[in-house]
């Protein structure tokens, strides 16, 4: 890729430019600009875009780079927000009628952790209301404009599938994060459950919610990791004849469709041609009821979340936050300890079983997105890895059947979110036809 087309870089390529002399922040930010004002009409990714600010800091940036001073892996690099993510002086409305007019006047502790190493903030991005159950996003997917584009990060995934910004930020309390970056062609990351503030962004199931970012490579999702604190900035070289990954179908296999086993299996017996060993080891019969657990502790704890709006807003709160607020599905507080023993049991059971492999390899999604703004899609193999706390990485593994993309996923061990970035540079080559390549989506 030549510099004369920057938004279609890799951060890392941007930043290799940037620091050769043959790319400024201005010239990549007013690339992102231009493609956002020729593809977002049509893609509806951004609530709001800060122009002048951020041109404002890419000018800043670039003086303070030819003074010989760079702040961190990000320098000069613009990256997006989901709304439920606060940037100080942008518009955080959640994408909630609650929240209209709602100006936070601090960074959330990701967006403070970006500055630091550099980084632009743009813009914000269309969401799920609340991150939650509520009002849909306007956002369709970038490969096919009649779809969906996932959810509740809906936004952020496809303003990096659609080339828009080479990272963008969202949160997961179920498959939030993975499923659209499945639907839109991107590389994710879910780190570690804590390791990374979630201080500034809002608040729904809080053994749960975890901060993950997006982009189009494992190196820059490093480079994001590297910013956080959560890994190093090189990794270490892991050849593919030296993995161990167990595919892993879960206990929810019969919800696969649209070509999603054909993806899987394509990945898995890629790595087994490149050398590595891939052996079928399925979780304890014990996880049966997993998704079930999730969802038990998500709408528990939403409740939480959601009940002061329902005694100080009432009918302004969307029906279905109502419903968490009020308890309709009938949760107690013992079925709610019962679902977090289980889970607690579950992340101890999960180390054990996968002991001696460096991650396992599993479905990205269901299938390809789905067709119209209804729905934005089945988070039923991505959920089951929040509530275990593990480090999770989405990578583009092929198309499904209508030439949608489907993305497969690589889960790691609590804490070992350096290790699984390593796994994941290893196979990546293998796994993703597109890895080292530009994918420009036809809409």
């Amino acid at each position: 890729m030549t510099v004369s087309d920057p938004c279609r870089l890799t951060a890392g390529e941007a930043s290799a430019a940037m620091a050769a002399g043959d790319l400024t922040a201005v010239a990549l930010l007013t690339a992102c600009l231009d493609r956002i004002d020729t593809r977002d009409p049509a893609v509806r990714a951004w609530l709001y875009v800060a122009r002048e600010s951020a041109l404002a800091d890419a000018r800043r940036l670039d003086v303070e780079r030819r003074s010989g001073r760079v702040r961190g892996p990000l320098h000069g690099i613009p990256i997006a927000l989901k709304d439920v993510i606060d940037v100080a002086g942008m518009p955080g409305t959640h994408n909630s009628p609650l929240h209209e007019g709602r100006v936070p006047v601090d960074d959330a502790g990701c967006v403070a952790l970006m500055r630091a190493a550099g980084a632009i903030p743009l813009g914000k991005l269309d969401t799920v209301e609340f991150a939650a159950l509520g009002r849909l996003p306007k956002t369709v997917n970038p490969h096919r404009l009649t779809h969906t584009a996932g959810g509740s990060s809906s936004g952020s995934g496809a303003a990096v599938g659609d080339l828009q910004v080479p990272i963008s930020f969202g949160t997961q309390t179920g498959g939030s994060v993975m499923r659209p970056a499945s639907y839109c062609g991107t590389y994710a990351m879910k780190p570690t459950w804590g390791v990374v503030s979630r201080e500034g962004a809002k608040l729904f199931a809080a053994s749960l919610d975890t901060i993950g970012w997006y982009a189009r490579s494992v190196g820059d999702l490093r480079l994001v990791a590297a910013a956080s604190g959560i890994a190093d900035g090189s990794g270490t070289r892991r050849e593919v004849s030296t993995l161990r990954i167990a595919l892993c179908q879960t206990p929810y296999a019969d919800r696969a469709r649209d070509g999603a086993l054909t993806v899987l299996t394509r990945a898995a017996d890629a790595l087994k041609a490149a050398g590595a060993t891939v052996e079928r080891l399925e979780l304890p019969t014990s996880f049966a009821e997993i998704d079930d657990a999730k969802d038990t502790i998500m709408r528990g704890e939403g409740r939480a979340a959601f009940l002061p709006a329902l005694l100080t807003r009432g009918e302004e709160l969307h029906d279905t936050l109502r419903g968490i607020a009020e308890f309709r599905s009938g949760i107690t507080p013992m079925t709610l300890k019962a679902a977090q023993d289980f889970a607690g049991h579950a992340r101890m059971a999960y180390e054990g079983h996968y002991r001696g492999y460096d991650a396992v390899l599993t479905f990205g999604a269901t299938g390809e997105a789905d067709g119209g703004l209804e729905s934005t899609g089945n988070s039923v193999f991505n959920s089951l890895w929040t509530l275990l706390h593990l480090p999770v990485i989405g990578l583009p593994a092929g198309d499904g059947p209508t030439g949608l993309p489907i993305g497969v996923q690589l889960v790691g061990f609590r804490y070992a979110d350096d290790t699984l970035l390593d796994v994941a540079a290893a196979a990546a080559p293998v796994i993703d036809p597109w890895c080292g390549k530009v994918r420009v989506p036809a809409g």
